[in-house]
Formats: C-alpha cells, sequence, structure tokens
C-alpha cells in the first residue's frame, strides 16, 4: 500500500548558533522517542537580544511522522 497518514507534533528547539540548528536541536530530541519522523514545516521564528546581540533563536515547527500499521 502506497497511501501514508501522518500524525503532526508542534515543536520548539532553541540555539546560541543558528535558527537552523534550533530546528536540528528539535528534530534531532523528538527523534529520540519518536519514530519515522518524515517532515517538518517552520512556524514562527524568534529571538532573544542582549545588549544589541541575538543570545538565542528559538523556532517552533510542525514535525509529521508516519504512522505503522
Amino acid at each position: 500500500m502506497s497511501d501514508h497518514v501522518y500524525k503532526v507534533l508542534e515543536l520548539t528547539g532553541t540555539s546560541t548558533s543558528s535558527s537552523d540548528d534550533a530546528i536540528r536541536n528539535a528534530i534531532a530530541r523528538a527523534s529520540s522517542s519518536v519514530r519515522n519522523l518524515r517532515w517538518f514545516e517552520v512556524l514562527e521564528t524568534r529571538g532573544e537580544v542582549d545588549a544589541g546581540q541575538v543570545t538565542r533563536w528559538q523556532v517552533t515547527i510542525k514535525a509529521g511522522f508516519k504512522l505503522e500499521g
């Protein structure tokens, strides 16, 4: 059967390096407890500023995983 059904999670990852790293951190952490992650969509990007410098990135994503069975 080639049709799939996906469940969607909303995740927020953080990083002091970049928004890409924040996404990777969210996916890596979710992958440790959720099987079959297949895709993600960026919903929102935020950051923390201190003394005129970006000090932390925070990215909220939707991540889809394929249901088994």
